[in-house]
């Protein structure tokens, strides 16, 4: 039985608050709003404080000196600057049981653990160190605000040997005042705050005081426009407290003042040098990086999956699906648009390209590995190519968020670098499957491990000799055989892969569009080193993956007639028309052409009666992402739609056989998961909450069966759409389904 962390922490009725400026007041009105119960001792040197803050009601007592509220005290929290907390705790060390939390709100660790060592002699059992990521301009106790922590970050830096009961206690409190508390090293807090806190502080001080220290500098406040104004706005805080606190993190702020000096000498010289492309790489780099962590940190410094608030889907019962529609650009082709464009000679222009989180993950990739890309602009991207042998190391571990596709492939094209590097996810794609590809590529001689259980991170060794092999699919995937192909640019000799079926070809057809030639004969694709990649122009067609679900919603609701135009129709993706026509779906392609190597047409559907089938396993890899929309289709269809062969889905990002079964069952349908596949008997769907388990085609797969359910369907953890399919609820809801998205 699992103890709660309130349970295990020291009792803390009484709370001193030394210091009543905007921290610690606002501290002490946020405990006590969201815990009456606590009393509230308060004490700062300027007595006015002390009578506002009773006034208030920020505190309960004040303390006559501070002796007396050490005395009374559980818990002590040091609102004060760092440099005058050595002598308040000498005051208060005798006065204290060693059952006694201390705890502080200092922008310093490093130096609060030393003045506490330093005043006691010793760091007590109860020495908790605390950092709330919050505050303004504003300053003193009438400023104080019991709000000022909801939603902003505490970092907690307890140092070895602290009492896990006290660290659960500051937890708890902090906990209470509605911050997100999160602990780190003192070490890396202090490199932490110096990057993101301390440097932009003093930059504001740096630049306005050389403002005002103009001839007219009158002027220059006068007009100053909002960029100015923003950027200076924190010039406005408190000297004392900043004096004190670059005097305390001085070995790290010169680090991260080192690295901004060597950045503007770099812009410095682009413009002097009137270098174009630099200047370029750095502003879009700079641009791109602050609009992907906006999209993958939650409003502070810190690491967040790439969306911090959950979605539900509600769906309405009823309608049809009419029009015409195009839907997002396919992600297979934009992420390796991305790629070969970066390891071209020459500049690549892409349009079409999927403004999905997937894709823009794999376009930041490689904006961290020094290629200049400009967009994406209205699915309008420009890649200016640094060759097979020009990438930089990135300046720390890879980000790819939720894409295994980018993963993956990665893999192969970084295990022929000459530097090391990390490739990280969130926590959805930190538990797929990695072995599958870190296994063919230490065959080539690449030095790769992934983590606990096969699974990211990945880490992969620079430097290595890769040689050509031959590799047998033990399973049909593109990923995997992709992978060992993009490797074998940087081989010795032949690299080819011979897969157990036929998989998407995207890599194979976009290689020989970039000049690199490979050879195709039957299962077997081959590439031969010593070759070289030229930039081209990629026009990326309609995903048919994202085109699936509205194919089959205009299948199954009544009085359809829907076109979607410019769908790929590579022959290694149209499972999933095959399929639906074989269950009697009316399916009509016109327009067709091919675009870039890639086949395209527009594709009309009208509503059918459906018809179980015993799906072709010869059509299961041309259909692997779309089986979660098939599955729906089956569940409309009269009679028995039986799937095997199809295990690879219980390894995407969820077990979408599992999933699937137990959303249609919870609809009403008789649904029976197989090892390889499932068994679904055509019938009535009723009103559920069903769970996509953050799979993106799960949400929306049964967002589409509300167009035949008889009530309410709601989805829960649809947050990951956006991965794949940015706008599909606007677009559905243009064609005529009636689902809604809420944040929770």
């Amino acid at each position: 039985m699992t103890t709660d962390k309130v349970i295990q922490a020291l009792p803390v009725k009484n709370v001193f608050v030394i210091g009543l400026g905007l921290i610690g007041g606002s501290f002490a009105r946020a405990i006590k709003k969201a815990d009456p119960s606590l009393h509230i001792i308060g004490y700062d040197r300027n007595q006015s404080e002390m009578e506002a803050a009773l006034r208030l009601g920020v505190i309960d007592e004040v303390a006559s000196d501070l002796v007396y509220g050490a005395e009374k005290a559980h818990l002590i929290m040091l609102s004060v600057p760092v440099k005058a907390m050595n002598k308040v705790l000498r005051e208060v060390r005798d006065h204290i049981s060693d059952q006694t939390i201390i705890t502080d709100v200092g922008s310093v660790k490093g130096a609060v653990i030393d003045a506490v060592a330093d005043a006691f002699g010793f760091l007590p059992r109860c020495f908790v160190p605390g950092h709330p990521i919050a505050g303004s301009e504003k300053s003193g106790v009438e400023a104080s605000n019991g709000d000022l922590f909801v939603k902003h970050k505490v970092i907690i830096t307890p140092p070895s040997g602290v009492s896990s009961k006290a660290v659960n206690s500051v937890r708890n409190l902090w906990s209470k005042t509605g911050a997100d508390v999160l602990a780190m090293s003192p070490r890396r807090h202090d490199e932490v705050l110096a990057s993101t806190s301390h440097l932009p502080h003093l930059l504001a001080f740096s630049l306005v005081d050389t403002m005002a220290r103009e001839d007219q500098s009158l002027d220059i406040f006068r007009y100053a426009a909002g960029g100015f104004r923003d950027f200076t706005r924190i010039a406005a805080s408190d000297p004392t407290m900043w004096h004190d606190i670059f005097l305390t993190n001085t070995n790290a702020l010169m680090g991260s003042l080192d690295h901004f000096e060597a950045g503007v000498k770099r812009v410095r010289e682009a413009i002097l040098n009137q270098d174009s492309r630099e200047m370029l790489g750095i502003f879009t780099r700079a641009k791109a990086a602050r609009e992907h962590f906006n999209r993958i940190l939650d409003g502070t410094p810190y690491l967040k999956p790439m969306s911090s608030k959950n979605i539900e889907f509600h769906v309405k019962p009823g309608g049809s699906v009419n029009g015409s529609i195009r839907v997002p650009g396919d992600k297979s082709v934009s992420h390796r648009s991305i790629m070969l464009g970066a390891l071209s000679k020459g500049i690549t222009e892409v349009s079409g390209f999927l403004e999905g989180e997937d894709a823009l993950a794999t376009l930041q990739a490689f904006r961290d590995m020094g290629v200049v890309i400009e967009g994406p602009y209205d699915g309008e991207v420009k890649i200016y190519g640094v060759g097979l042998h020009g990438l930089q190391a990135p300046p720390g571990p890879i980000y790819v968020g939720n894409s295994g596709t980018s993963m993956r492939l990665l893999c192969g094209l970084l295990a022929g670098q000459e530097f090391d590097v990390t490739l990280t996810g969130d926590d959805s794609l930190s538990k797929r499957p990695m072995e599958r590809v870190a296994k063919p590529l230490r065959e080539m001689g690449a030095v790769i491990e992934t983590g606990e259980g096969g699974r990211p991170p990945v880490k992969i060794k620079g430097g290595q000799k890769l040689k050509g092999i031959h590799y047998d699919l033990p399973m049909a995937s593109a990923q995997v055989k992709s992978c060992v192909l993009l490797a074998g640019l940087y081989a010795d000799g032949e690299t080819s892969t011979t897969e157990p079926a036929p998989t998407r070809d995207h890599t194979e057809r976009m290689l020989n569009g970039f000049g690199y030639p490979v050879e195709q004969n039957g299962a077997t694709a081959s590439l031969k080193a010593g070759g070289s990649l030229t930039a081209a122009k990629i026009d990326v067609p309609s995903d048919i993956s994202s085109a699936a679900f509205f194919m089959v919603a205009a299948s199954i609701a009544p009085d359809s007639d829907l076109t979607i135009q410019h769908v790929g129709m590579n022959p290694t993706r149209v499972g999933v028309i095959n399929i639906l026509r074989a269950m009697g779906a009316n399916i009509e392609l016109s327009n067709e052409k091919e675009v870039g190597g890639e086949p395209v047409a527009d594709v009309r559907v009208r509503s059918a009666q459906l018809k179980g089938i015993h799906i072709p396993e010869d059509q299961v890899p041309l259909a692997i992402d779309e089986f979660p929309a098939l599955f729906i289709a089956a569940a409309c269809a009269e009679g028995e739609t039986v799937l095997t062969g199809a295990e690879e889905l219980r390894v995407k990002e969820s077990d979408r056989i599992q999933v699937m079964a137990d959303g249609l069952i919870e609809l009403g349908i008789d649904a029976k998961p197989t090892p390889d596949g499932m068994i679904i008997k055509g019938g009535e769907m009723g009103s559920a909450t069903v769970h996509s388990h953050g799979d993106h085609r799960i949400a929306m797969s049964f967002a589409v069966a509300g167009l035949r359910a008889k009530g309410q369907i709601v989805i829960k953890d649809a947050v990951h759409v956006a991965t794949s399919f940015p706008g599909f609820v606007e677009l559905s809801s243009g064609v005529g389904m009636n689902i809604e998205s809420q944040e929770v």
